[in-house]
């Protein structure tokens, strides 16, 4: 298992495959699969049985996309960028865009 800089809650910019272009937050992330599930990429339709809670039918959901497919959102201009790892002057450890240098919230 990696240590993945994509956390939950990230923006994120897809960056190759069918999806290419497409902004999304991070909703879920897999280390040991190595993926990620984002907001509204990679749509799947899938047929689903009703259940108590939920009604059956054919329901559209996200599937989950190769980490190396994503690269986070420069919080600035919205274009990809890597993450890096930096200590502020108050002891804090943060991540910030390599792009820009701004701080990452999450």
């Amino acid at each position: 298992m990696r240590n993945l800089k994509i956390k939950k809650g990230d923006q994120v910019v897809v960056i190759t495959g069918k999806d290419k272009g497409k902004h999304g937050e991070v909703l879920k992330v897999m280390p040991s699969e190595n993926r990620a599930i984002v907001k509204g990429v990679s749509m799947v339709r899938r047929h689903q049985r009703q259940t108590a809670n939920q009604e059956g039918g054919i329901i559209t959901k996200e599937a989950p996309i190769e980490i190396s497919n994503i690269a986070l959102e420069d919080p600035k201009d919205g274009k990809p960028t890597r993450a890096g790892y930096k200590f502020l002057k108050d002891g804090r450890k943060v991540r910030f865009a390599r792009r820009s240098g701004e701080v990452i919230d999450g």
